[in-house]
């Protein structure tokens, strides 16, 4: 029977490079990815520090191996961060912060991840630290 995914549950990716990184889904279909990789699959990350963070679809639950629930102590770190948004005919800029979407500046968006929905095929370039950025022409430069 297929896990049903839930925000908490840790998700091992199998790279190309046979090591496996980790993936801990949040709220909104935010998966925040370890920096941590390893060759052995049971070798679990125990610090909660993520590379980046980002939505994915939800085929890519289907490539991964589930792990795990780790459950947040404080549910406000199962909170995914704010994501940036482009419109490519105005050139104008806008926040997205958790269902919510405000005007802002290309400065105030400068460091933010695009919002976008990841398939399983990018992450995994952009695990293994593969030019990810040319899906997103329009926003890094």
């Amino acid at each position: 029977m297929a896990h049903r995914k839930k925000v908490g549950d840790l998700y091992a990716i199998h790279l190309p490079d046979n090591t496996y990184a980790f993936g801990r889904v949040l709220q909104e279909t935010s998966v925040a990815f370890y920096k941590y990789r390893t060759k052995n699959i049971d070798d679990l990350p125990i610090e909660e520090e993520y590379e980046f963070t980002v939505g994915v679809h939800r085929s890519c639950f289907k490539e991964w191996i589930f792990i795990e629930n780790r459950l947040f102590t404080n549910p406000a770190d199962s909170r995914p961060p704010c994501y940036q948004m482009k419109d490519i005919f105005t050139g104008k800029y806008s926040i997205y912060d958790f269902g919510e979407i405000r005007h802002a500046t290309e400065e105030e968006c400068k460091h933010l991840e695009v919002c976008a929905v990841w398939e399983n095929t990018h992450i995994i370039e952009r695990l293994m630290g593969r030019d990810w950025k040319k899906w997103f022409p329009n926003f890094y430069q």
